[in-house]
């Protein structure tokens, strides 16, 4: 069952990327496969292979001591799903029919190096979080030491299947429950601020370093199936949890000089080990709401894959749902490739089978209308679409406290319908939503203030035009002002590159629309503008707290990312960096009541692009492999 993304538009592309890197990596809740994932980043390198997204190198969300800068890049790396994706690869880059490549295991846990006692996570590929204070609970294994933390290693921090079998059925989770996988235990002991529970309970994690079992198979040999199969079987024995396995050019000084994309090095790929597979019943369609569409998701009866259960499928989007015929009651084959959660491979009709066709919104009860491979409500005041738009609104702008549950209360409560609304709330109309207080009510009402101050592109991707979302909205008001965008017609905005006819018409008849609603929101806010500042808006910064490095290093730092400095907070001022939030110096007490944002220095460092400076000289081996768990 194909996914059709040929009739998917490249925004809702890019949106559906993005949410599963959020499910995936945030949320350690995968909804769809590996291959579905990466089928995702194909398509979307066919439109526009200079996006964003696919120069991304993703990691789980952990916050550690401090950053540390790799001394060789951990990047990702390329996938094959079959031996023949596999061959194709290995023939493009061997020089003859000898050429020698080595396997090893692709482990599924964090990707982590050790260097001079500092062990540090993957991060972006080029920094890394300092986790070295989970050292107690790790032993290392090399192909010629195993025992505690010694030398310098780069692998990935896993749990053995002996341990996760005899030690984890009795340690448990803050909430009292044990672990169901390997990699979900990893990810949250490591996630861990406090270890010592971890340590009382007796866990273990291991850190295996990728050269510790290697194979050395040549071209020739690798063309014969039944010696690749013999590989794949002794890596299979072996005790830890692994999705695949990674093939690389044994020659180290060739395969560097093939280089690498910002995402992953050309002389390495990892093979996918196929996913498990459950039959399960379809119970019931749920349809999920999104600024425009609405997306079918099949409720099943519970199974269990590789310890998670699944009781949710995307099915895309209606045409899929449609063309598959897939009914309520119909026996289904569900996989986790790669060990990932989960999608259909077959659809079987069950004997008591019916559609699950819903004629009507569910919202508003309006006659919905199929556009294309989606199913639509054309009502532009349906009450669920107004709440997804103004959470999409939401996130575009920046206020990252306000999540959908609150905009439904204050949407009920306080008859908020626009980003604007928003912006006229008082601190004490926030307090009297339900389950607000005073402290929290005044940290949303400070967020909300604080995001008065955007940028141009910003405002423009939070008017949900279709077609144009923070990059497309980036790129153009680098070169035109918004105001000059507005007093444009059709015909000029299609010239802009990248707009096309057919965004263009979009573009100028919503522009047009919404002339007041921008108006009433460039007077609430204050915007930054893009034009003009050397494709990075220029905005005010100001440090407070004892930092690692010197003041003047952090302000040199900003001024490579577009921030003009500042000694003092002032109302102009856009952004303050603290090294200690919590603190109570006199600069966060005035930015609290400017309503000025406020950023850890770690949160700040987070933000910034490739100019971004080392917080920590510690090194790390230039050896090995360059992995990613997952994606």
């Amino acid at each position: 069952m194909p996914s059709p993304l040929e009739e998917m538009t490249t925004e809702k592309l890019v949106s559906l990327i993005e949410f599963h890197n959020r499910k995936y990596w945030d949320d350690a809740a995968p909804e769809i496969s590996d291959e579905e994932y990466d089928s995702l980043l194909r398509e979307l390198a066919s439109r526009d292979p200079r996006h964003p997204l696919l120069e991304k190198v993703l990691s789980p969300k952990i916050t550690g001591a401090s950053t540390v800068r790799h001394a060789s890049p951990m990047l990702s790396l390329d996938k094959a799903y079959s031996h023949g994706e596999l061959l194709e690869w290995a023939a493009k880059f061997a020089r003859d029919e000898n050429e020698p490549f080595l396997a090893q295991p692709k482990y599924d846990g964090i990707s982590a190096s050790l260097a001079d006692g500092v062990l540090a996570t993957r991060g972006d590929g080029f920094e890394g979080e300092d986790i070295s204070d989970k050292l107690p609970l790790i032993n290392l294994e090399k192909a010629t030491y195993k025992g505690p933390p010694a030398g310098d290693a780069r692998g990935e921090i896993v749990i053995r299947n002996d341990d996760f079998k005899n030690l984890y059925p009795n340690i448990l989770k803050k909430d009292g429950k044990p672990y169901k996988n390997q990699r979900n235990a990893v990810a949250g002991i490591v996630g861990l601020k406090d270890i010592s529970g971890m340590i009382l309970q007796g866990a273990r994690l291991t850190l295996v370093d990728y050269g510790t079992h290697t194979e050395t198979i040549s071209l020739a040999e690798l063309k014969d199936k039944s010696r690749w199969s013999q590989i794949i079987e002794k890596f299979s024995a072996l005790p830890y949890p692994m999705d695949g396995i990674v093939l690389k050019l044994k020659d180290s000084a060739y395969s560097d000089s093939l280089g690498s994309t910002a995402h992953h090095p050309r002389g390495q790929i990892a093979f996918k080990f196929s996913g498990t597979r459950a039959v399960s019943t379809i119970k019931h369609i749920e349809w999920s709401f999104g600024k425009k569409f609405l997306t079918p998701l099949a409720v099943i009866e519970p199974v269990e894959i590789g310890g998670t259960t699944i009781k949710k499928l995307t099915l895309h989007n209606y045409r899929f749902l449609k063309t598959n015929d897939i009914q309520i009651g119909d026996k289904i084959v569900v996989e986790r490739a790669g060990d990932v959660i989960p999608h259909i491979v077959s659809c079987e009709a069950g004997p008591d089978r019916r559609p699950a066709d819903i004629g009507n919104c569910p919202s508003c009860a309006t006659k919905l209308l199929v556009e294309g491979p989606e199913l639509m409500c054309p009502n532009p005041e349906c009450p669920e679409l107004k709440i997804q738009r103004l959470l999409a609104a939401v996130r575009n702008i920046g206020i990252e406290r306000l999540g959908e549950p609150t905009i439904r209360k204050m949407s009920e409560t306080l008859g908020v319908k626009c980003l604007k609304d928003i912006f006229s709330l008082s601190k004490e109309q926030i307090a009297t939503l339900e389950g607000f207080k005073s402290k929290s009510s005044e940290n949303l009402y400070n967020e909300i203030q604080a995001a008065r101050s955007t940028c141009d592109f910003e405002l423009l991707a939070s008017l949900n035009i279709q077609g144009i979302g923070k990059n497309i909205a980036k790129s153009m008001l680098q070169k035109f002002t918004l105001d000059e965008l507005r007093r444009m017609d059709a015909d000029k905005l299609e010239q802009i590159p990248g707009i096309g006819p057919e965004r263009a018409k979009e573009l100028f008849e919503r522009l047009k629309d919404k002339s007041d609603s921008i108006d009433e929101l460039t007077a609430a806010l204050d915007l930054v503008q893009s034009k003009g500042a050397g494709g990075q808006p220029k905005r005010t910064i100001c440090f407070t707290g004892k930092m690692p490095q010197p003041r003047s290093h952090y302000e040199k730092l900003a001024e490579a990312n577009g921030w003009t400095p500042a000694d003092s907070v002032t109302e102009s001022l856009h952004l303050l960096v603290a090294a200690d939030s919590s603190g109570n110096s006199s600069k966060l007490q005035k930015a609290s009541k400017l309503g000025i944002k406020t950023l850890t220095l770690d949160e700040w460092m987070k933000t910034l692009g490739a100019t971004q400076e080392p917080r920590s000289t510690a090194r790390t081996k230039d050896n090995t492999d360059s992995l990613l768990p997952g994606f």
